[in-house]
């Protein structure tokens, strides 16, 4: 997972404005009792952050890969 497929899931999940106040401020025992923000500093994977902050926020598996976005038919329409 790249760090802005992170962002991505982040703002999806919880909204831009709450998803940067959650990395800056939730400890996450999963990434050693740092905030998303100080374990990616620290090296952490962007998806092993995601998964310990779903973790603790309760995320269901369904939702953990982001929500489902139909592909864009490129402006043709349905035939």
């Amino acid at each position: 997972m790249r760090i802005s497929d992170f962002w991505r899931l982040m703002d999806d999940e919880f909204g831009a404005g709450y998803s940067r106040v959650l990395s800056s401020s939730l400890v996450l025992a999963g990434v050693g009792g740092r905030t998303a923000d100080d374990a990616l500093s620290a090296g952490y994977s962007p998806r092993d952050v995601w998964l310990a902050l779903c973790d603790v926020q309760d995320v269901p598996a369904e939702r953990r890969l982001g929500r489902d976005i139909k592909p864009s038919d490129g402006g043709r329409g349905a035939y």
